[in-house]
C-alpha cells in the first residue's frame, strides 16, 4: 500500500510530504518531498540592502532566528574587514545561545507531545516563554528580533535586563530535571524511542548531517569547537555525544546541549564588561537618534544608509555556526555594491530531511512519527 503523510500533518513538523510504501504497517520505502513552502529567502536577500537582508534571513528558520542573523552578519562583516565591540560579541554568545535552548524546547514539547505526553509540551513551551521574555525585552520582539545587526547588535540590553536573566538561570536546572523525571526512564517514552530509528556514523556522515543527529550517532563534530566564532574557544562546555544513534540518543544529545548552553550564557553574562556595542564607522552604523538630533552630518550619514545603504568590498566568504539543528552556512558573495550579488545557504535541516529514508525503513509507519519528530526539520530553512 502507498500512502502519502503530508504535507499538511502536524506530525510532520511543517510542509514536509513522506510518500511511504507499506507492507502491512512496516515501512518498505519512504520517499520525503519537500518545496512546498517556497520562500525565496535567498533571491529576496539578493534584492534588498545588506543591513536589510537580515529580516528575511531571521524567518528562514523561524524557531532560531538569531543564528542565522548570527551567520549572514559574520559573513558581510568579514567581507567588510570589520569586527564587532567585545560587549557585542558577549551579547551575541548569549543570544544565540539562548535561542539554541529556546529552539530545543520547541522541539522536545512537539515531539513529546507526538508521543502522547501532553504535559512535557506545557511545560517546555512555559519555560521556552522566559526566553522569548528576555529578547522581547532587548529587542522589542518576540520572534524573528533582528537582533545582531552588521557592526555589532541592535542596540544595548536594558538595566534590568542581566537580573532578568540571571533570575531565569537560576530557575532553569529544577525545571530540567522536572522535565528528566517526567521523560528519562519513563517505560512509554523508552519503548518509542529506543533502537527506532537508528543512523551508525557512517551513515550519518554520508548523508551529510551536522548538529545533533550527527552527534547522537557518536561523531564528535561542532563548529562552535572546530571553527570558533565570537570568541567560543573562550568558553568550557562539553559536546554531547551518544553511542547507538537511536531516536533516544537524539533526545539526550539534545537535552545535554540545553544543559551546555545554560553554563556557556552563564559564564559570557559573568565576563559582560560595559561598553559599545556597535561600532563607531558612521558609514556602517546608524547614528545614534540623540547624534542625529542636533547634528546635520549625523543626519546625512542616517539619510544615505536607510535610503542607499553602504558598499561592500568585492568579494565571496563562506560562513559557518552551528545552528539548533546543525551547521548552518552562509556563502555570500559581493560585487562592490550596497546589494549582495549572491546569498547561498547550506541548511542543516535539508540534510536532516534527507537522513528520513535510512531512519524510517524497516520500522513500523507508527514510528515514523517519532523518527521525524526527532529530525526536528524547520522548513522556511529547507524551502529557503
Amino acid at each position: 500500500m502507498t500512502l502519502s503523510i503530508g504535507p499538511h500533518h502536524p506530525s510532520t513538523h511543517g510542509v514536509l510530504r513522506v510518500v511511504v510504501e507499506l507492507e502491512g504497517e512496516t515501512v518498505v520505502r519512504a520517499t520525503p518531498e519537500v518545496g512546498f513552502l517556497h520562500t525565496g529567502i535567498e533571491k529576496n536577500a539578493e534584492n534588498l540592502l545588506w543591513q536589510q537582508a537580515i529580516t528575511v534571513i531571521d524567518r528562514m528558520d523561524y524557531l532560531s532566528p538569531l543564528s542565522n542573523n548570527l551567520g549572514y552578519v559574520l559573513a558581510v562583516e568579514k567581507l567588510l574587514g570589520l569586527e564587532a565591540p567585545e560587549r557585542a560579541r558577549v551579547l551575541r554568545v548569549i543570544m544565540v545561545e539562548l535561542q539554541r535552548i529556546a529552539s530545543h524546547l520547541v522541539w522536545l514539547g512537539t515531539n513529546a507531545l507526538d508521543l502522547g505526553a501532553q504535559s512535557v509540551y506545557f511545560y517546555s513551551f512555559d519555560m521556552r516563554e522566559g526566553i522569548l521574555d528576555l529578547f522581547e525585552e532587548a529587542s522589542g520582539a518576540r520572534m524573528n528580533p533582528s537582533y545582531i545587526r552588521i557592526g555589532g547588535v541592535m542596540r544595548d540590553v536594558p538595566p534590568t535586563w542581566e537580573e532578568m536573566l540571571r533570575a531565569y538561570l537560576k530557575g532553569f536546572p529544577p525545571r530540567m530535571r522536572q522535565l528528566r523525571d517526567l521523560l528519562d526512564r519513563n517505560p512509554i517514552w523508552l519503548d518509542r524511542t529506543r533502537g527506532i530509528g537508528v543512523l551508525t556514523a557512517q551513515q550519518a556522515i554520508a548523508l551529510g548531517l551536522t548538529g545533533p543527529m550527527l552527534r547522537a550517532s557518536g561523531v564528535n563534530y561542532d563548529v562552535r569547537r572546530a571553527f570558533p566564532y565570537c570568541g567560543y574557544e573562550r568558553y568550557a562546555f562539553q559536546v554531547p555525544l551518544g553511542s547507538r544513534g537511536d531516536a533516544y540518543d537524539r533526545y539526550q544529545v539534545r537535552m545535554q546541549e540545553m544543559e551546555e548552553s545554560l553554563g556557556i550564557v552563564q559564564q559570557a553574562l559573568d565576563e559582560l564588561e560595559p561598553g559599545p556595542v556597535m561600532v563607531e564607522d558612521r558609514k556602517i552604523a546608524l547614528p545614534p537618534k540623540e547624534e542625529v538630533r542636533v547634528s546635520m552630518e549625523a543626519l546625512i550619514h542616517h539619510f544615505k544608509l536607510v535610503a542607499h545603504g553602504f558598499d561592500v568590498p568585492p568579494g565571496a566568504v563562506y560562513q559557518a555556526l552551528e545552528s539548533p539543528r546543525g551547521e548552518i552556512g552562509f556563502y555570500v558573495v559581493s560585487d562592490g555594491g550596497n546589494r549582495p550579488w549572491r546569498v547561498r545557504v547550506r541548511p542543516p535541516s535539508f540534510y536532516n530531511v534527507q537522513a528520513i529514508p535510512a531512519m524510517a525503513e524497516g520500522h513500523l509507519v507508527a514510528d515514523l512519527v517519532s523518527i521525524l519528530a526527532t529530525t526536528d526539520p524547520v522548513f522556511g530553512e529547507v524551502d529557503r
